[in-house]
């Protein structure tokens, strides 16, 4: 304001009272200074509009907002005001932005800029988290058997999807499709519009992979020498089963290649992150196990489930079990809820069942004031395994099993005895239904176990049922155990006796033990030894700090039966035996991602 300061004012707090509107007394004269002596005419700010119309049935009602009227070219008040919009942004999907009726809608705004921002896929092929796609591309080159994915979808463009080809012109009309990073500047005036400079640059796992050659020559061998324990494992096959010590000759877990449900049922496979479990029935007989989230198995080979697969899975689920209630574990739940609800509307299903902590009832109970959740939901205090041995013997449902009174706080916790409340009542509705679950999962049990975290804080056991294949060969079946989050504890040693595989949390690495105890979380050697004083056969330690989102140290001597998860790892319980070997190689991208 060179005005101003003609007029003896200071750069500072009067020149905001100024721009208010209000009267400020001279730093150096005595007279006030008024905003008529310092400020022009006011420039009206720039207009943007976001529209959101999901469905064709909602574009009468936003074609005759009369708020939007002024705004239109064809408008006398428009003409009289002077108003523009410089951006809409579109929410809805190509179906409705497409159509005629909502293309004519769009031209009344004149030169109007129009980002199409609803519904489309057109730039799934550039990954939105270019590191984390890196990291997932680098690791399916190493060890393509444990990494899968390559962090990169494999995408068919919907029949409802802009095509490439009409890009071009639709530019020149003023309507671009959205993009990662795509900016719309509206100050200053001298940038007013579209900034494509942020825009990802468009690579793809090739490059990925020769920059990591590049970088480290001795890589390009790896694959090569990683494939070999895999077919060395083809013939020997040595996981015991739950609670024998007795090392078998053939993995009672391998998917048997064949076209019967009941041999296809007996392969498990799993992707190891963290605190979700989820289960899923595909016609009739076989079982899916998913610890989603950050923990997800499956009873099937199946793979990523792609953009289409996604919705499928979800339509699927049947039951959801969360560890605790923090956001890295809960908060993504209602939203997964919201969307299968929203897929099975109209069709026969039966509710989702919630197990969780009893504060996250409230929490669904508040989100479903917004959308329909479609659950039923069963407090972990009611899956503990006295309570559900009792329910499982039971012959009616109906029939009364105990009220347990249960601590918020595992057993020998230092926080044992600071608070105790009664679990949620018996809803024998979702009991029910979690022994319907447990029936089509082929799971013998399910319970819950207090750890040491938080109020209510959980892992959990899952025990397969004994199985007889075509051939008639007794199937023994497996334990898996997933800690949550939780400091080592007793609680959980017991529980993992003798499990086929304990997932368990390592958050800090052995140098950090006075933050672990702090936050009540474990270290990698803490998680390591809980595993081998319950005699687990696999160890896979997940839950790292974001500090260090490296491979962990570990002791050779523990290395033997001890493996580290990564996102969109994939593992088949019949190459457990293989994990251990495969770490060693993995540490070659330790220092380069």
């Amino acid at each position: 304001m060179p005005q101003a300061a003609a007029l003896g004012l200071k750069p500072g707090p009067k020149y905001r009272e100024l721009q208010l509107g209000n009267s400020v007394q001279s730093d150096q004269f005595d007279e006030m200074v008024h905003p008529s002596d310092v400020l022009g005419p006011s420039i009206p700010g720039p207009t943007v509009l976001l529209v959101d119309c999901p469905t064709q049935y909602h574009m009468p009602e936003l074609f005759s907002l009369q708020p939007l009227s002024c705004f239109y070219e064809d408008s006398s008040n428009q003409r009289e005001s002077g108003k523009k919009v410089n951006c809409i942004i579109h929410l809805g999907p190509s179906s409705v932005t497409k159509s005629v009726d909502y293309q004519n809608w769009m031209k009344r705004f004149g030169e109007t800029q129009h980002i199409m921002a609803g519904h489309e896929i057109k730039n799934m092929e550039i990954p939105i988290l270019k590191g984390s796609a890196r990291i997932s591309s680098r690791l399916n080159f190493v060890c393509p058997q444990l990494f899968p994915s390559s962090g990169f979808w494999s995408v068919k463009p919907a029949n409802d999807v802009m095509e490439n080809d009409k890009s071009t012109s639709l530019e020149a009309c003023g309507i671009v499709s959205a993009q990662n990073l795509l900016k719309f500047h509206l100050r200053p005036y001298a940038q007013l519009g579209l900034d494509s400079a942020s825009i990802p640059s468009l690579f793809t796992y090739k490059d990925i992979v020769e920059e990591l050659v590049s970088e480290i020559p001795e890589v390009r061998e790896v694959p090569e020498q990683v494939l070999k324990f895999w077919q060395n494992n083809a013939n020997v096959r040595n996981i015991p089963p739950a609670g024998s010590r007795m090392l078998m000759v053939e993995e009672p877990w391998i998917g048997q290649k064949s076209d019967k449900l009941d041999d296809a049922a007996q392969s498990i496979h799993g992707t190891i992150r963290g605190s979700l479990v989820v289960w899923r029935m595909q016609r009739g007989k076989i079982w899916r196990l998913h610890f989603w989230v950050q923990v997800h198995l499956s009873l099937q080979n199946i793979g990523t489930f792609g953009v289409n697969g996604a919705d499928e899975a979800a339509k699927s689920l049947r039951c959801i079990w969360i560890s605790h209630i923090h956001a890295d574990h809960h908060t993504g739940l209602a939203r997964v809820l919201a969307l299968r609800s929203k897929l099975l509307k109209g069709m026969p299903h039966k509710p989702l069942l919630v197990i969780g902590p009893r504060p996250l009832e409230r929490f669904l109970n508040a989100y479903s004031t917004l959308k329909d959740l479609d659950i039923e939901f069963l407090d972990c205090r009611n899956t503990m395994k006295p309570s559900v041995e009792a329910f499982l013997s039971e012959n009616d449902t109906g029939s009364a099993t105990p009220q347990l009174e249960n601590t918020m706080f595992a057993p020998g916790s230092r926080m044992e005895n600071y608070n105790r409340k009664p679990a949620s009542p018996r809803d024998t509705t979702a009991l029910a239904n979690f022994k319907e679950v447990l029936q089509e999962s082929g799971l013998e049990i399910l319970y819950s176990v207090p750890v040491v975290h938080c109020p209510q804080a959980f892992g959990v056991v899952l025990r397969a049922t004994q199985k007889v294949n075509s051939a008639g060969k007794v199937i023994p079946g497996w334990k898996v155990v997933y800690s949550g989050d939780t400091r080592s504890c007793a609680a959980l040693i017991d529980a993992s006796r003798d499990a086929t595989v304990l997932i368990h949390e390592a958050t800090f690495e052995d140098s950090m033990k006075d933050e672990a105890i702090a936050r009540n979380h474990s270290t990698t050697k803490e998680a390591i030894e809980v595993g081998t004083s319950a005699g687990a056969y696999r160890i896979i330690l997940t839950h790292f700090s974001q500090r260090y989102p490296k491979i962990p140290v570990i002791d050779e001597v523990d290395m033997e039966k001890t493996c580290i998860a990564f996102d969109l790892m994939s593992v088949n319980l019949a190459d457990l035996p293989v994990l251990p070997k495969v770490l060693p190689h993995l540490k070659v991208l330790r220092t380069r991602w």
